[in-house]
């Protein structure tokens, strides 16, 4: 892939048709991608029909993810809602694997002790709802964390080892999937191969955080056309201290690079859901998600 900078227009479209009349609903969506040191966004729209009462709100949630939120009074049978931006994405750092510190010892920088000033990664070593700690997970580690292996080494060995040995299979979760039963049944899409790498990580008391966001969904000439680019995409990062937060995509096999556009991040996909709200009336319906990304 090219290492100059590549600018791509995004296009996230989120359609509910309703089995009956919606009376009331309060929805909260994470559909603005945030700025970062290898990211630029610009020309933001958020486009939602039928027109919500009262204007948009947004702001900053505890990660610092652009959070929206909008409500509906009026009864309606159908809900669209239609994000669109373009990304400047540059080129990542190099990795240098070897050169990273032993992974006992990140963890140790994490750990609780009396009267330590701890980094604010810290948080991110918790397990959470979707990706708890467990013996199951050091278990599927196996031997990837062996004493004195460079963190990076380790947690590119473990992007390689959860690619190789889940399934990617499309519908095979929900979004309320954990990584136990994401694991336990040996395959799962991209919000589980993250949940199982956050898991893991976690499991051994390193700092890791669940990244959402869009992969481009037409590769390069020449270059195979990568799994999760229909709908919205998910992997992970690990906290390095020298070289920060590191984005590592299991379900690619790969580092997070020009293909991948940022959305938001948090502890797991529960704090970072494109789009979640609480309804009275509608019966059942599942969202119909159209994702589109390409140069701009």
């Amino acid at each position: 892939m090219s290492a100059e900078p590549l600018a791509l227009h995004v296009q996230h479209r989120t359609r509910y048709d309703y089995d009956s009349p919606v009376e009331l609903a309060h929805h909260v969506a994470h559909l603005r991608p945030r700025d970062t040191p290898w990211q630029q966004v610009g020309g933001w729209s958020l486009h939602i029909s039928p027109t919500p009462d009262g204007p948009l709100q947004q702001g900053l949630d505890a990660f610092g993810n652009w959070r929206q939120g909008f409500s509906h009074a009026q009864l309606h049978q159908q809900l669209q809602v239609d994000a669109r931006f373009t990304a400047r994405l540059l080129p990542h750092a190099r990795l240098h694997p070897e050169a990273s510190p032993p992974w006992e010892a990140v963890a140790a920088q994490l750990r609780y002790r009396a009267g330590a000033v701890l980094p604010p990664a810290c948080e991110f070593a918790l397990g959470s709802p979707l990706a708890p700690c467990g013996t199951e997970f050091a278990q599927f580690a196996g031997a990837l964390f062996t004493p004195g292996r460079p963190l990076l080494a380790a947690a590119l060995a473990l992007n390689a080892h959860i690619h190789q040995r889940l399934r990617y299979q499309p519908a095979s979760t929900d979004a309320a999937t954990g990584s136990a039963h994401a694991l336990s049944q040996g395959e799962g899409v991209c919000q589980d191969f993250a949940h199982i790498a956050l898991s893991v990580l976690r499991t051994q008391g390193l700092a890791a955080r669940y990244v959402s966001g869009y992969l481009l969904t037409e590769p390069p000439p020449g270059r195979p056309r990568l799994q999760g680019v229909d709908a919205s995409h998910a992997w992970f990062a690990v906290w390095c201290p020298q070289q920060g937060w590191v984005a590592l995509d299991p379900t690619n096999n790969m580092a997070a690079g020009l293909a991948h556009v940022t959305l938001a991040w948090g502890r797991d996909y529960g704090d970072v859901a494109p789009l979640r709200g609480v309804i009275r009336g509608g019966g059942s319906a599942l969202p119909q998600v159209r994702v589109s990304v390409a140069p701009a």
